[in-house]
C-alpha cells in the first residue's frame, strides 16, 4: 500500500481518475530500464522518479561533458568528469529518495542486455545512434517487452511506442528497416536544448501510460514534431509482416 507521505508525494496525479490509487500503485510494482542519461534521458528519468515508479535501471557508459550541460539538465556543473549513471544516482536519490535506482555502468549488448530485460517492464531507449536503437529493439521483441523509442537532432523530433505484446504493434525495424538518416548525431548537427526536453517529457508520458494503464499509447503511431514551427504530425506506422525482427515472433 501507500503510506501517508507517498500519498502526499503523488497527490497531484493520484487526483487524477485515469490514475487514482490503483495506479499509483501499478507505478511503484514498476520496474524500468533508462538506456542513455543524455538529452532525452535526463527527463525521462526525472520525471519518472519524481511520479513514483518503483525501480529504475539507469545504463550509461559515458562521462558528463561540459558540452552536454546545454541539454542533458539531469547533470550539473559539478559533475563534469564523472560518469553519467553516478550523476544521475545522486540527483534522483534527491528528489525521490523511495525510488530504487539499479545502475548500469556498461554498454549493455547482447548477454548483458537480455538479463536486464529479464528484470524490467519497460524500455525507454533515449541513446543516440542506430546500431544500438536496433539491438535495444531486437531484444524487446524476444523478451516481448514494450519500448518507447524517442530521437531529436537539430529542431526536429519524433517518438513512437512499440508494444510486441500486441499482434497489431509495428517494431523499431519495421519502421526504419536497415538505417534511418544518415547516422548524424548532435556533435555534428547540433540540436537545441528545449526539444531533447519535450521530446524526453512526452517518452515519460508514455511510459506511465503503459505502466499505469490509462491513455492511448502511440502504438502503430510515429509523432514528428517540427521545432521551428511548433508543429506536430502524426504518421501511421504498419506492422511490417516479412520483418526479420519481429514478424516471426508475432507469428509465433
Amino acid at each position: 500500500m501507500l503510506d501517508d507521505d507517498e500519498l502526499l508525494r503523488y497527490s497531484r496525479q493520484i487526483l487524477l481518475p485515469q490514475i487514482d490509487v490503483a495506479g499509483q500503485l501499478r507505478l511503484k510494482a514498476s520496474r524500468v530500464l533508462v538506456l542513455g542519461l543524455g538529452g532525452l534521458g535526463s527527463p525521462v528519468a526525472l520525471y519518472l522518479a519524481a511520479a513514483g515508479v518503483g525501480e529504475l535501471h539507469l545504463a550509461d557508459f559515458d562521462q558528463v561533458d561540459l558540452s552536454n550541460l546545454q541539454r542533458q539538465v539531469l547533470h550539473d556543473s559539478a559533475s563534469v568528469g564523472r560518469g553519467k549513471v553516478d550523476s544521475a544516482l545522486q540527483r534522483l536519490a534527491a528528489i525521490n529518495p523511495a525510488v530504487r535506482l539499479v545502475p548500469h555502468r556498461q554498454a549493455l549488448d547482447g548477454d548483458s542486455l537480455a538479463r536486464v530485460l529479464a528484470q524490467v517492464d519497460l524500455v525507454l531507449d533515449c541513446s543516440d545512434n542506430f546500431t544500438t536503437r536496433e539491438a535495444v529493439n531486437a531484444a524487446c521483441v524476444a523478451a516481448r517487452t514494450p519500448l518507447v523509442s524517442g530521437a531529436a537532432i537539430r529542431l526536429e523530433g519524433q517518438l513512437s511506442v512499440f508494444d510486441p505484446r500486441r499482434p497489431e504493434s509495428p517494431c523499431y525495424h519495421c519502421l526504419y528497416g536497415g538505417g534511418s538518416e544518415a547516422e548524424l548525431t548532435c556533435s555534428e548537427a547540433g540540436v537545441v536544448g528545449p526539444l531533447v526536453g519535450l521530446v524526453g517529457s512526452l517518452q515519460a508520458l508514455e511510459a506511465l501510460k503503459l505502466l499505469a494503464g490509462f491513455g492511448e499509447p502511440l502504438v502503430g503511431r510515429l509523432l514528428l514534431i517540427d521545432g521551428a514551427t511548433s508543429r506536430f504530425r502524426e504518421l501511421r506506422v504498419r506492422r511490417d509482416p516479412q520483418c526479420p525482427v519481429c514478424g516471426a515472433a508475432h507469428a509465433s
